[in-house]
């Protein structure tokens, strides 16, 4: 296994069809599963099913772009991106709210891809009190080298869940009496909101947003008053911002 820049995000992979069955068979957690097209024979479908149960997004590539990932030559048509911390579940998060005596307070990011935005929102939810931060399967980063660095240690400390639909997800946690606020630029200040008790931010990428399906299923949206030219703070600044207004209103009102 090696660290491997692609796509400008800091990977972790396994590669060679013994590797990644083994991989998956030991339960490591795999994040993407790079599979050569055209490949269809027997090892590569057993490969698919171990990644099937461990519900891993698969896709198919082209050989080339699994050649530039190859450090050995050797991928025999497949590579593995493996996570380079286990994911928590979001009912651990929970848990971690409950044993502090605390309302919940999530960070949910909708489509950040960028590696250090994830690293640095994750510092940023330790540093806040948040109880954990949870990220999409798809559109989304993992848990690279990268993340972990970005983060400064604070990923030892601040689980982090990944889930297949944060839609539903939002409803399930709408069943344990929390409260979903969107950041979104056109809402009203986030000083006229109110954030204490249980609360789940919602942030999205810059400059996309969050998902008009996963806004939807927020409670109320909130924006971060902006006085300069340009029309949008980065993601991680934006969370740390709306983030520090929730611990005002928690600690101090």
């Amino acid at each position: 296994m090696r660290e491997e820049r692609d796509n400008n995000k800091d990977t972790s992979i396994i590669e060679g069809r013994n590797a990644v069955l083994e991989a998956f068979r030991a339960g490591k957690t795999i994040d993407r599963l790079l599979i050569q097209d055209g490949c269809q024979d027997g090892p590569i479908q057993t490969i698919k099913r171990e990644a099937r149960k461990a519900d891993t997004i698969i896709d198919f590539v082209p050989k080339e772009r699994l050649d530039h990932m190859s450090e050995t030559g050797r991928h025999q048509g497949v590579i593995a991106c493996a996570a380079s911390y286990d994911y928590a579940e979001v009912s651990d998060i929970l848990a971690a709210a409950r044993e502090k005596g605390e309302a919940p307070f999530l960070i949910l990011l909708d489509g950040v891809e960028d590696p250090h935005n994830l690293g640095a929102i994750i510092r940023t939810a330790n540093l806040a009190g948040a109880h954990g931060v949870i990220i999409p399967k798809r559109r989304a980063v993992g848990l690279t080298a990268a993340v972990a660095r970005t983060s400064a240690g604070a990923l030892n400390y601040t689980p982090v869940a990944r889930v297949t639909n944060l839609g539903n997800t939002i409803d399930e946690l709408k069943k344990e009496g929390i409260w979903f606020a969107c950041a979104d630029m056109s809402a009203e200040p986030m000083y006229r909101a109110n954030l204490t008790g249980p609360i789940g931010l919602v942030i999205g990428a810059e400059g996309s947003g969050v998902s008009r399906l996963v806004q939807e299923k927020c409670d109320f949206t909130v924006s971060i008053p902006m006085k300069g030219n340009i029309d949008s703070l980065n993601a991680s600044v934006a969370a740390g911002v709306l983030a520090f207004e929730i611990v005002r209103q928690r600690e101090y009102l």
